[in-house]
């Protein structure tokens, strides 16, 4: 059974202008809205609740060096999100979490109840890798996820509670940042498998899922962390960093309906309500998500 957790954070993300507050947090109602609890709960799924935020603020002028952004109420709700992740699995549900923001992958590495030597699947059309040893502009997770996820970030963002690193890198895998992603070259050396969005485009959603499953799959599942900015801006423009080449939504739903199945659960981010004002995007996303992951989990049995 799937169980839906929303995730309504904006905490990793950089402000859209000085004083502003990026749109993400109103993600799960926006999708709400548009049909896509209803939709899931005819499928069978349950509403397991809201773990909400703190307040963002824009702190780039009284931020400590070697912090980031809205550090302290990312890490406390990245904790208390690994709990309600505990409670669903400790119920027989697979987590489906609706944010929010990207920052939302530590969670699902922070938490108790899922496997032991579980994988990543990163589908994101940035490489998000950015960390302290390669770049002085640090300061917003969800720029950085990937990065942290593997351990390679300051200790407060990677390795809360002593536990990090969250996923091991040799079972980790991104696919979807374009081919002149400034980051492809290091996130190919660091992980286990890498298939930029032209691999998708070119071989097809079903024939990359099988490939790296075999990475990221050790018996033991793998969380799928899905940014919707993989989608090609013509198809997803609501997002806070389009950038041109990535996938048709028919491709991604492809790619997802593969990587389903042997998914721990999953969570879906960075769609921004305050770039669709008509709802349009809210729809075409509440299709990609019931027709990818309505199958999450399906396959691992008792093994969750």
């Amino acid at each position: 059974m799937l169980a839906i957790v929303s995730a309504p954070t904006n905490l990793g993300l950089r402000p859209p202008e000085p004083g502003t507050v990026p749109g993400t947090a109103k993600a799960p109602e926006a999708l709400r809205e548009a049909g896509l609890y209803s939709r899931l709960a005819e499928l069978g799924a349950r509403d397991a609740g809201t773990v909400l935020p703190g307040r963002y603020v824009d702190d780039d002028e009284t931020r400590p060096s070697g912090e980031v952004r809205n550090q302290a109420a990312l890490v406390d709700h990245a904790r208390r999100l690994a709990e309600r992740l505990d409670r669903v699995w400790t119920a027989g549900a697979v987590p489906l979490v609706i944010g929010g923001d990207c920052s939302l992958v530590i969670a699902a590495g922070l938490t108790d109840a899922a496997p032991e030597g579980r994988g990543l699947i990163h589908v994101d059309g940035h490489t998000d890798f950015r960390h302290p040893a390669i770049s002085d502009e640090c300061a917003r997770v969800a720029g950085e996820d990937l990065a942290a996820a593997i351990g390679l970030h300051w200790p407060a963002i990677s390795d809360i509670d002593g536990r990090g690193p969250y996923f091991d890198a040799e079972r980790t895998v991104h696919i979807g940042c374009r081919d002149d992603d400034p980051n492809l070259e290091r996130v190919r050396a660091a992980i286990g498998a890498v298939a930029p969005a032209s691999e998708v485009i070119l071989h097809g959603g079903a024939r990359v899922a099988a490939r790296v499953r075999e990475v990221a799959d050790q018996g033991a599942g793998y969380w799928l962390q899905v940014d919707v900015d993989v989608l090609d801006p013509e198809v997803m423009p609501a997002v806070d960093a389009p950038t041109p080449g990535g996938l048709r939504a028919d491709e991604l739903v492809a790619l997802l309906q593969g990587l389903a199945p042997r998914a721990i659960g999953a969570s879906v981010t960075i769609f921004d309500p305050d770039l669709d004002p008509d709802g349009r995007y809210a729809s075409l996303l509440t299709d990609v998500v019931v027709n990818g992951l309505s199958e999450l989990g399906a396959e691992l049995g008792d093994e969750i």
